[in-house]
C-alpha cells in the first residue's frame, strides 16, 4: 500500500522540527551569552528535540515497510518534541502526530492482503 501521505507529513515534520530545535539552540545560546537563568536547559532540550526530529525522519523512511512501528515512532517524536520545546515545535508536532495516527489507522487494501496470502 502506498503511504505517501504519511511519508510526506513525517518528513516535513522532521525537517521543520530540526529548524525549531535549532531555533531553541539559538535562543539558549543567546541566553548563555547574556547569563540568563535556564539557558542551559533550553539548549539541552533543543538537542533532545533534534533527536526526536531524527526519529520522525527515520520513521518516514520505514513507513512503507513497517507502518505500525513507524506510526508509534511518529507519535513518540511528535509528543516528545512538543514536551521539549513547546512553542518552537507546534507545527512539527502536529504534522508528526497526524502522520502517526494515519499510519496506525489505515488498513491495507484487499489486493495487497490477497497477494500476500497467495
Amino acid at each position: 500500500m502506498k503511504r505517501t501521505g504519511e511519508f510526506v507529513l513525517g518528513l516535513l515534520g522532521g525537517i521543520f522540527g530540526i529548524f525549531g530545535a535549532f531555533f531553541a539552540l539559538f535562543v539558549g545560546g543567546l541566553g548563555e551569552v547574556f547569563e540568563a537563568e535556564g539557558a542551559e536547559t533550553i539548549s539541552g532540550l533543543g538537542w533532545v528535540a533534534i533527536l526526536f526530529s531524527v526519529v520522525g525522519i527515520v520513521a518516514s523512511v520505514i513507513v512503507k515497510n513497517k507502518p505500525k512501528l513507524a506510526g508509534i515512532m511518529f507519535l513518540v517524536a511528535g509528543i516528545g518534541g512538543l514536551i521539549c520545546i513547546s512553542m518552537a515545535y507546534i507545527l512539527p508536532a502536529i504534522l508528526l502526530i497526524i502522520a502517526g495516527i494515519m499510519a496506525l489507522v489505515r488498513k491495507e487494501s484487499a489486493q495487497n492482503s490477497k497477494a500476500v496470502n497467495n
